[in-house]
């Protein structure tokens, strides 16, 4: 089998979940080829859309949250929005790669790309069945305009947000979020501290704000290293953000408690490494904590589907959140030292997470392409 997973650069939580497809495909022995869609137009149209992307969220996270309410306000099944005539564009190329090479299957992490599928299907272009993923815990904006074959979403809950928004129920998988094999285990503590350089006998909290360090992240880390006086470990992961690691380097450079990371490949051992991890409420992110069992507080989320993720986890036991700073880390602190309190969230991380979603994915693409043989 054949396999094109199409993805875009805003954020690294779509291209999480589609690596961890690919991930799955390949252990079954499939053919797969991984690919930001806005790269057939070249270089230059993916560096413009993922940077505009970026640049709005770490500089003006509200007007992305404005943009998001005028999405929820003017989506719909029957008008197509601007959105999706920005990436019909992109129909010409991707046909010609997908007929080149023989794809079966098209997955998509992403919005975009389903828009471009969605042209080609209405223009007759592509008979390879495709199958779009939801990589937050609500229906975004658009998602109902698109004309894919299936839809993954990341909880049987959402089925009915998606149906109402105009999603067929019969082309809904509520298969989970998917997420790369190394979060699919978990390291004994003391290994992965080892691993990690972590002192094995005091707390460690793991702040984590997404690969662009979204938020406040510097005021968040100096409010936590004050509530610590007896040796906790703080680990920070900044992502690409290299202004706040910088800045987070000169502000705890005299504090060897406090440990700064940049971008990082080790993101599933400084998990295993902590007792608690604080996270804005990222679909990605939350779901690899989600299937390690790890205690979360949700800090800040970026305005939109972000604020939806949140909602969905602290209602259901999943994770502590607050609008305040202190507060959230009340809760964190709570959570070390409550286990009665930690051990209720992690049951009810158990009985949620979704732990085979990427590999379902791919059992799913094998029966419909053999029942076509």
């Amino acid at each position: 089998m054949n396999i094109l997973i199409l993805s875009c650069n805003t954020g690294e939580g779509h291209n999480a979940a589609g690596h961890a497809v690919e991930e799955a495909a390949i252990s079954r022995g499939h053919s797969v080829t991984f690919m930001d869609v806005m790269m057939l137009k070249g270089k230059r149209t993916s560096n413009i859309v993922g940077g505009a992307y970026v640049n709005i969220v770490k500089h003006a996270p509200i007007l992305f949250g404005l943009v998001y309410k005028l999405g929820m306000l003017i989506s719909n099944r029957y008008v197509k929005s601007p959105v999706y005539g920005a990436n019909s564009l992109l129909a010409g190329p991707l046909k010609k790669y997908i007929d080149e090479n023989n794809i079966d299957i098209v997955i998509m992490p992403h919005l975009y790309p389903a828009e471009t599928i969605t042209y080609m299907k209405r223009h007759n272009m592509i008979t390879a069945k495709t199958i779009a993923i939801g990589t937050d815990y609500t229906c975004i904006p658009f998602w109902e305009e698109t004309d894919c074959d299936y839809y993954v979403i990341p909880h049987k809950d959402l089925a009915y947000e998606y149906i109402k928004r105009g999603v067929p129920e019969d082309k809904l998988l509520p298969y989970g979020i998917p997420v790369k094999q190394a979060f699919l285990s978990k390291l004994p503590k003391n290994e992965a501290r080892i691993k990690c350089r972590l002192p094995k006998d005091v707390p460690v909290y793991l702040i984590m704000n997404g690969s662009m360090g979204f938020g406040k992240l510097v005021i968040f880390s100096a409010a936590l290293a004050k509530q610590c006086k007896n040796g906790e470990n703080i680990v920070i992961i900044c992502g690409n953000n290299k202004k706040i690691y910088s800045v987070l380097c000169k502000q705890f450079k005299n504090n060897t408690n406090v440990h700064i990371i940049g971008y990082t490949n080790h993101v599933s051992e400084y998990m295993d490494s902590c007792d608690v991890i604080f996270t804005k409420p990222g679909g990605l992110t939350s779901t690899e904590a989600l299937v390690k069992n790890i205690p979360i507080v949700h800090t800040s989320p970026i305005p939109g589907c972000e604020s939806k993720n949140r909602i969905f986890f602290s209602k259901r036991g999943l994770s502590f959140t607050s609008k305040h700073i202190l507060q959230q880390i009340r809760l964190g602190i709570s959570l070390v030292k409550n286990e009665n309190l930690k051990n209720s969230m992690i049951e009810r991380q158990a009985q949620e997470a979704k732990k085979d979603a990427a590999a379902n994915i791919i059992k799913f693409c094998e029966d419909i392409i053999s029942k076509e043989a």
